[in-house]
């Protein structure tokens, strides 16, 4: 099968504007944080978790950009999709319930720790997964990145 040179190139096209779309989501991650507590928390910029799912807008954006740029009926899209919708479901569902978990499982340390017992380990990360609307407006900028990103490739 011969392709063209637009053809061999549009796979990493599709990988930056994923990359873009998950920096944008951590960009805005973290802006909001500025504005909600007045200062800057660098650990929202690689942290998971929070105002938008950059999960979200990554495979998103992936998604869209390869419907549009290699068909939306295509076998890569059909397979960028159901990752994406894996991936959304995990961040809403499993991700989010483990964070859950973990805010149990700190008070009960910090219970037994008033108690004299010492501490058997560190504290767990609490701020794991996504509400829905996080991972909605993390698909929506997947899409809307992916999609005007490969608008203006092609």
């Amino acid at each position: 099968m011969e392709y063209d040179l637009f053809e061999r190139r549009m796979g990493i096209w599709i990988l930056v504007l994923a990359v873009i779309a998950w920096a944008a989501a951590q960009l805005i991650k973290l802006l909001l944080t500025y504005c909600r507590e007045r200062r800057l928390d660098l650990d929202r910029a690689l942290g998971s978790g929070g105002m938008p799912s950059s999960h979200s807008a990554f495979v998103c954006a992936c998604a869209s950009a390869t419907g549009r740029l290699c068909g939306w009926s295509s076998a890569l899209f059909a397979i960028t999709a159901v990752i994406a919708i894996v991936v959304m479901y995990d961040a809403a569902n499993i991700r989010q319930a483990a964070g859950e978990h973990a805010k149990i499982l700190n008070y009960l340390m910090d219970q037994w720790a008033q108690e004299g017992h010492t501490p058997f380990g560190t504290r767990l990360k609490e701020l794991l997964g996504h509400t829905p609307i996080q991972v909605l407006a993390g698909a929506v900028l997947g899409i809307v990145i992916g999609l005007l990103g490969a608008y203006f490739v092609t």
